[in-house]
């Protein structure tokens, strides 16, 4: 999780690694350092707690100027958050920055010691720091030495090092955890996103899984897993950075909330006729495989995993498929009955993430009749792996909490719900035709629900003093309500839970009082009477209710109870639209209550560990 940024050039190349760690502080913020290979000719380091700003500061105060060097910004997973277990690390006259985590350090860490190694910070990374510089003691070469190091690491790693033996040159090993080179003239870069490397340069180059590289000012090298020099297909970008600036909001996050009719608008487009699905969207091979889907099984972590939970009523309501959703952490370690003819789909914002890939990666060798990605990053490992893939269209999303990823996810998946319908003939007369036309509807309603802003900004004052609050959803709409526990959760460390409504007298009833508001989505659909009924139940007990209701639904303000009234919308597609005023509600709570919104504590934005 955490970011990785190199560089090797002709010009001082400090200033770019700090401004290509700026634009991964979504990925860590516990930490950062920088190491340079100085115009003095010797391997300075410089590394602070915190966030990127206070090293930044450090670096006016106590300059580093030179043509090569590595920086980093770190998500603690070995060690605590301090200086000593900032990365980069180093052993000798060579420094290292490292992504993942190495599963074996605690052997290795012996063995450096019996060598004569001492160790100074509690992280797994100074293992591969001593290791490296043990093996390049006798092998001479960094590359070489890079290369048989890794061979004895065990776990996920994204590796960059740089050798006051070797100032001409930073070298590179992908294993688990995502690289990429970018390509300059006279200069090139390594980090752990492009999007840290696009003030420098549009033109990259995605290393593989197991990939070495050797980087020079003037040349790229790459060795595949086998050890053989392999190219890689070098991607040049048109589109702009605008990703990576607020605008005119006050934080990433509320951008991305804004960005969501016109990024539902991208994820449509190219993929409709006038009255179906393009199954094709898929891929080539979609309709062959999608005749065959006799089960789907979804794979996927946090907030993809919601999506996923949707998607199971749309399925099994809408295509008669069976479905089941499982977290991939869990299903990864379990042993699995594949029923025959099944679909594997994971979902996932980044394509990296752990939990998810080896879940993949697993399931290749179970007997699924095919794997289906749906993911915003065309070039991650998750869309390389998979046999079909959906793109959403998201564009780049820089706030930590998800938001804009999920509502594609969810149009996503009900593409793949009509497609799958579709292909094997088991959706009801006009169903597709009906959801298609509502699906060309959808930004628009979006923008009515964003139009709402200010009346949920009002509502978030109800919880400036509140430290739990209950969500409620039935059907399709738990899913939803437990995504907007999640998202209160992190952005404004209130404690939230998420409960299908008719469980209330089943046990979350006995936590209701005027100190806990209840938050409900009430779509107008069959459940909207139980559900009144469920919320009587509420406020019988004190409970003060938050409901985002129907305009259709005949619900009104009362005492204890603030009701939102929301764009009618066809029931299938009310929980991407519920789904909005939801994260405006966790985003004022947040702001409210003072707390980082885009960087939220202890979290990142890409979990590329376990």
């Amino acid at each position: 999780m955490c970011g990785i940024v190199g560089a090797v050039a002709e010009r001082n190349i400090t200033a770019i690694l700090v401004e290509g760690l700026k634009r991964l502080e979504y990925r860590g913020y516990d930490s950062a350092g920088v190491a340079v290979y100085t115009n003095d000719e010797k391997l300075e380091r410089l590394r602070r707690p915190g966030k990127v700003s206070e090293l930044e500061q450090a670096l006016a105060e106590e300059a580093l100027v030179g043509r090569l060097g590595i920086a980093h910004t770190r998500w603690a997973t070995h060690g605590a958050p301090c200086e000593r277990n900032a990365h980069p690390h180093f052993s000798g006259d060579l420094a290292v920055v490292h992504n993942g985590i190495i599963e074996n350090h605690e052997a290795l860490r012996e063995q450096l010691k019996a060598l004569g190694y001492v160790f100074t910070s509690d992280t797994d990374t100074e293992v591969i720091a001593h290791l490296l510089n043990h093996k390049l003691k006798d092998l001479r070469d960094l590359a070489v030495a890079l290369k048989a190091t890794v061979k004895e690491l065990h776990g996920a790693y994204g590796l960059a090092v740089i050798s006051a033996q070797q100032p001409d040159r930073l070298v590179a090993a992908r294993s688990g955890s995502p690289l990429v080179i970018g390509l300059g003239l006279g200069e090139n870069f390594l980090a752990s996103d492009q999007l840290a490397l696009r003030q420098v340069t549009d033109r990259f180059m995605y290393l593989e899984e197991g990939d070495i590289a050797e980087i020079r000012r003037d040349s790229v090298q790459i060795w595949d897993v086998a050890g053989q020099a392999v190219e890689r297909q070098t991607v040049q970008y048109s589109d702009g950075a605008e990703a990576a600036d607020k605008g005119e909001f006050r934080h990433y996050m509320l951008k991305e909330i804004h960005e969501q009719p016109s990024v539902v608008q991208r994820t449509l487009e190219g993929r409709l006729s006038q009255n179906q699905v393009l199954v094709q969207a898929f891929g080539p091979q979609a309709a062959e495989l999608f005749a065959k889907v006799r089960n789907v099984q979804i794979v996927a972590c946090g907030t993809s995993y919601h999506a996923g939970m949707v998607a199971r009523y749309w399925l099994e309501e809408l295509a008669g498929i069976p479905c089941q959703v499982e977290v991939a952490s869990e299903f990864r370690y379990r042993k699995v009955v594949v029923q025959p003819d099944t679909l594997f789909v994971t979902i996932s914002q980044s394509g990296e993430t752990a939990d998810t890939l080896a879940a993949l990666r697993n399931a290749k060798e179970l007997g699924f009749l095919a794997s289906l990605a749906i993911c915003n990053v065309g070039i991650s490992s998750l869309v390389r792996e998979s046999d079909l893939t959906l793109l959403t269209q998201a564009g780049r999303e820089i706030g930590v909490a998800s938001t804009k990823a999920f509502t594609t996810q969810l149009v996503g998946l009900l593409l793949l719900t009509l497609s799958l319908g579709q292909v094997r003939g088991s959706l009801a007369a006009g169903v597709e035709a009906t959801l298609v036309e509502e699906l060309r509807r959808l930004p628009t309603r979006l923008g009515e629900a964003l139009a709402m802003d200010s009346t949920v900004e009002k509502i978030a004052e109800l919880f400036a003093e509140k430290n739990h609050t209950l969500f409620l959803g039935r059907g399709a709409q738990f899913p939803v309500a437990m995504e907007g526990a999640l998202k209160l959760k992190e952005i404004s460390y209130i404690h939230a839970e998420a409960y299908p409504a008719g469980e209330l007298k089943h046990g979350p009833l006995a936590l209701v009082d005027n100190d806990m508001p209840v938050v409900t989505v009430a779509p107008n659909n069959e459940l909207l009477e139980k559900l009144k009924s469920n919320l009587q139940e509420v406020r019988a007990r004190g409970g003060e209710l938050i409901v985002f209701a129907d305009e259709k639904a005949g619900m009104t303000n009362g005492e204890g109870t603030h009701v939102v009234q929301m764009p009618h919308i066809h029931d299938i597609l009310s929980p991407i639209l519920y789904t909005v005023p939801l994260q405006l509600l966790s985003y004022y709570v947040a702001v409210l209550k003072g707390t980082d919104v885009d960087q939220p504590r202890n979290l990142a934005k890409s979990v590329t560990v376990e």
